[in-house]
């Protein structure tokens, strides 16, 4: 029999599906052909082997989740698409998919990676279910990844508005564009959070998810030179919280937090508090974001970006600036005097994305470095009736003491280079190296007309967590070399490709890890 969490589960994928099904044969009466029009198929067998501790970092990371650290892992894949992207020159888009994988040595043996209906009027999108979102403003092959909404984990099923494609605010003479989105959801590895980690350890459950974001780019597409600038902002909210101890540091067997309309609003608009905080309250729920910069210069057959990816943990690292003005005795919890505190701006993905379309043998070069070890710093002080300064450090990064962190399926939301849980041997959900270094590189090309290559190579050193930091720093090197080869004209029909990859670590960070990966790819249109 299957719990009652297991029944919840399988009802709500069947609501995603029942609710795509729905919209089709709706829209359908209206307009059949229309609906029914390039429907893309896409279907894959995968399998990976080696030896080592795990699976290397790039045969598991960035791949949304459908991926395995296990050595030995092996999956089915088949999805069935309509593009919005049919429906460009009409006013009204309609756009749907569902792709499922049968898989051996991954945390579910029946994954179903994506399930959702999308419907399009002008510029503006609603997308209900999981689908996979590409990052902004980063190479989604050669990056490491976005430090907030990156492609790691699982998609959670949600309910996103947004404008995908910029649009020119009247009045600036295109000289000002914006793009965002609102998305609301609900996480789906409950079972999964209460394997791994036991009777006694500390999970959530239940627990709702929320992501913003908006972009603006300055200057028109006529000129060479364009600028963009983000602020990505999510929340992990709501739901139950099991063993746990709150900010007393007593133990709580089980904390149900606020799931109400307040919370939503509290989570779109950080404000109100825990359960269980006392004196000192944040804002309720798991409050991460990031902010972006891209510079772009174009030149003839060839154009050059600078980036950066700044991630913060809560208002210390999102503004640089807090406020230590309370008094002392009794007013030591008032603001008596106008003193802030500034902190240093340390913590950032630094990158340059080169393209060389004219290229074949190198079409694209990447390079990016990424530090994380300050996090507001190694203090973590909230005035007392005793010590009235203000110091809010020690921001440990995708960690959370109520929540299982920013995390889904045990592989973080972010940034892989941050551990993801399901390296951890002791059943705990948690990042426990994110205060690190890192170099990466990366480069592809095409060398003939069905040949497509990838390298990746990355070199990190990591120091742990300031709560639990490593008695000695921690290494570690990790590379990829990809090659996916599009095979013409086979049963004289087109979409057949095969793809070999080879990837290893080296270092005590994630073990001395050695694999191989063949996938085998049929796409194309039904018919």
């Amino acid at each position: 029999m299957c719990t009652f969490a297991e029944m919840k589960r399988r009802l709500m994928i069947m609501s995603v599906l029942s609710g795509v099904i729905f919209a089709y044969h709706a829209m359908a009466q209206t307009n059949a052909g229309r609906l029914i029009e390039n429907v893309e198929y896409k279907a894959e067998a995968q399998a990976t082997f080696g030896s080592g501790d795990n699976n290397p970092l790039w045969l598991n990371a960035n791949r949304y989740g459908l991926s395995s650290l296990k050595n030995n892992n092996a999956y089915l894949r088949g999805g069935v698409f309509r593009p919005i992207e049919n429906d460009s020159i009409r006013k009204w888009g309609i756009g749907y998919g569902v792709d499922a994988a049968l898989a051996t040595g991954f945390t579910s043996t029946f994954v179903l990676q994506q399930a959702y209906f999308q419907g399009r009027y002008k510029k503006g999108l609603l997308t209900i279910g999981a689908k996979e979102i590409p990052m902004e403003m980063k190479n989604q092959e050669l990056s490491t990844g976005s430090q907030t909404l990156g492609k790691n984990a699982r998609p959670v099923p949600q309910v996103r508005v947004e404008l995908p494609e910029y649009w020119n605010i009247p009045g600036t003479r295109e000289w000002l564009a914006f793009k965002g989105h609102i998305a609301y959801g609900r996480l789906t590895d409950d079972n999964w959070q209460k394997d791994f980690v036991g009777e006694d350890g500390k999970y959530s459950q239940a627990t709702r998810y929320h992501s913003k974001a908006g972009y603006l780019k300055i200057v028109p597409d006529k000129y060479r030179f364009q600028a963009e600038i983000g602020l990505e902002m999510a929340c992990l909210f709501g739901g139950s919280s099991y063993n746990v101890q709150d900010a007393q540091h007593e133990f709580n067997p089980v904390i149900h937090h606020d799931s109400g309309l307040k919370a939503y609003w509290d989570a779109f608009l950080p404000g109100g508090s825990d359960s269980h905080e006392g004196a000192y309250e944040n804002s309720a729920g798991d409050q991460v974001g990031s902010w972006l910069v891209r510079l772009k210069y174009k030149g003839k057959g060839w154009d050059v970006a600078l980036y950066a990816d700044h991630f913060f943990e809560d208002h210390s690292q999102m503004l640089f600036v807090d406020y230590d003005g309370y008094g002392k005795g009794e007013d030591w919890d008032k603001h008596v005097d106008n003193n802030y505190i500034l902190y240093d701006f340390k913590d950032c993905l630094w990158g340059i994305e080169a393209n060389l379309p004219n290229n074949p043998i190198v079409s694209t070069i990447v390079a990016e470095y990424i530090y994380t070890k300050y996090q507001s710093g190694p203090v973590f002080h909230d005035r007392t009736p005793n010590i009235s300064d203000h110091v809010a450090g020690m921001d440990d990064y995708y960690n959370h003491y109520l929540l299982s962190g920013w995390q889904h399926w045990g592989q973080v939301f972010g940034n892989p280079l941050y551990r993801s849980p399901l390296y951890n041997e002791d059943g705990v959900i948690q990042v426990q190296d994110n205060r690190f270094w890192a170099w990466h590189f990366g480069v592809n090309g095409n060398p003939t007309k069905n040949l497509h290559y990838r390298l990746l190579y990355t070199t990190q050193k990591g120091w742990g967590r300031y709560k639990k930091p490593y008695l000695d720093p921690k290494h570690n090197n990790s590379f990829l070399a990809e090659v996916t080869y599009s095979i013409p004209k086979l049963f004289k029909q087109n979409g057949w490709a095969v793809r070999g990859a080879f990837a290893l670590d080296q270092g005590a960070l994630l073990g001395d890890n050695v694999g191989f990966q063949v996938t085998f790819i049929k796409s194309g249109i039904l018919k």
